[in-house]
Parts: C-alpha cells; structure tokens; sequence
C-alpha cells in the first residue's frame, strides 16, 4: 500500500467522522478540492460510491458504512505501528486542547512545558471556556481532547480522572457576615458571584439557596475567574470558586474563605476524547496531564510546616 492509498484511507475516515469535505480539509491541513480529488481516487479505486452528496451536507453510502470500519483499522494500525517504532520526539501532529480555566490556574503551564520537552514535534492548540463549551465542541469534533468538569457520558467517549478541587464560599473581610458558621440565609443577603448560568456549579448553587424563607437570590454568573476574583475583592459579592485560584489573595489576608453551616461539593475535572484514529495523541496528552494533577495533588495534600 502506496502513502497515497493510505492518505486517501485516512480522508475517507476524518470524513465520514467529521461528516463533511470542508470540516476533514481543516483537520488535515489541506484544502477542500484536495480532500475531494483524494475521495474521488478511493471511489475510482474501489469501484463503489462511499458518499451521497446532498443539498444539507454528505452521508455514507450503505457500502461506504461497510467499508468504513476497515478503512478505521487500516489507520489505526498505521497509527500503532508508526508509535511502536519511532522515538517520542518523532511524534508529530496538532492536538486541539480545551481547557477550563480553574486547569489554567493550577498546573497548565507546566504541562505545556513538559509536553514541549517529551514532544517537541506535537502542537498544542489551547482554547479556554467553560465546560459546556468545551463539552460541545468535543462532541462536533472540533476539539481532540478537554480538560473539563465530567465525566462526559457519550459513546465512544473517553474519560479519565485528572483533578478534584474543592469549592469553597469565599468573601472580603471587610464584609460583615458574623461568626462562622455562617448560615446560607446570611450568605444570601449578598449577590453571589459564581460561574456562569449554564454550568454545574451555579445550578448547585442555585438549587441550595433557592428556598421560600431566604432573601431573593442575587446571582452574578461569568465566564471569567479573574472577574470573579476582581468582583469578590471589591466587596460586591461572595463568590463560589476553588480556593486553588487564590492562594496569593488569601496568603494576604486579602480574600477569606467562609466556613458556611452547608458546604459546596467538589470541582471533578476529566480528561475527556472522542475515540478516533488519532487518539493516540490525546492518550499521549492525558497521560502527562495525569502525572501532573496527581502530583499537584500530593503537594496541596502535604501538610505545611
């Protein structure tokens, strides 16, 4: 089998995953019109017809559903074959990373480091926003990997256990909230500052000072944690974030963490991949970003002396 058959195979697959000439050109850093000639070659060689062009998009041929399954083999074992014999400095390509940010306050920086180090042949293209974000772009493969709150329950979906942060209430000491324990109907005098309308840890919030005798809840959701912090330091709120984010702010005396009478459940962030022929790059990355969450995790877990 010639390179040639093999990038055709492997155009046939992103396709048919990707659902679309355009979406498979971005993926493989060519063009549309090649992706289309490089089909058109595996259609004439074959002597089937793989798509079904259509008004709305494309959709595999009965015969191009047969098939497909493998053409998947063919470059998984390509895949395999080229990992098993080459060195990780070979290892080449571009891994889409998203990333939520309470990741990005904690040990990315140090996993782009390491990732340069062991791979400096493999790109990293980071993008950072909350998880329902991410979950999406995942799910549209438009992303290869997430660094998200999850586990993602979706077939084919990979998932791997990274970092548990707690999520603490956190405030000014300027604000007079009385002795703690404080009780949520205190907390609830106050807006609360939080992360947005569609995530898990505002609809927590939300579900556990929702109540017939506490004041009108006041919630103020936003993408940003630097916001958050900015918000919370000003006094304008409480806010509901990991305590991990402000180590600084709260060594200064600067922000406190409440001790409420209900505390808030921990932040469980996965590595979460679509399995496709190129997954072993997200394994390659998930397995770095594990060795360095557990290690941040030993040192948040030491006692300070």
């Amino acid at each position: 089998m010639t390179v040639a058959d093999l990038r055709n195979l492997e155009t046939f697959v992103w396709v048919a995953h990707l659902g679309g000439f355009r979406a498979a050109a971005d993926k493989l850093n060519t063009t549309q019109p090649a992706v289309s000639q490089r089909i058109a070659q595996l259609e004439n060689e074959l002597g089937v017809k793989l798509f079904e062009r259509e008004p709305r998009g494309i959709s595999l041929t009965p015969k191009g559903r047969e098939l497909l399954g493998y053409a998947e083999r063919m470059v998984q074992l390509r895949a395999d074959m080229m990992q098993a014999a080459g060195e990780k400095k070979a290892m080449r390509g571009v891994v889409r990373l998203g990333v939520a940010e309470t990741i990005v306050h904690t040990w990315l920086a140090r996993l782009i480091e390491r990732m340069h180090a062991v791979y400096p042949a493999l790109t990293l293209e980071i993008e950072v926003d909350i998880t329902p974000v991410l979950r999406e772009r995942l799910l549209a493969h438009q992303l290869d990997i997430g660094f998200v709150l999850g586990p993602i329950s979706e077939p084919r979906m990979k998932n791997v256990a990274l970092s548990s942060y707690p999520l603490a209430w956190v405030a000014s000491p300027d604000l007079d909230l009385g002795a703690d324990p404080v009780p949520l109907t205190t907390l609830a005098r106050w807006p609360i500052i939080t992360y947005p309308r569609n995530t898990r840890p505002y609809s927590t919030v939300r579900e556990m000072m929702t109540h017939a005798d506490f004041p009108p809840l006041r919630m103020y959701g936003n993408a940003s944690l630097s916001t958050i912090v900015r918000m919370t330091l000003d006094g304008i709120g409480i806010s509901a974030i990991p305590p991990v984010v402000i180590g600084r702010e709260l060594a200064e005396k600067r922000l406190r963490v409440v001790q409420a009478e209900q505390s808030l459940p921990d932040l469980n962030f996965h590595a979460c991949y679509p399995m496709k022929p190129d997954s072993y790059l997200a394994e390659a990355v998930t397995a770095i970003a594990r060795e360095l969450a557990e290690a941040e995790s030993k040192r948040r877990a030491r006692p300070r002396r």
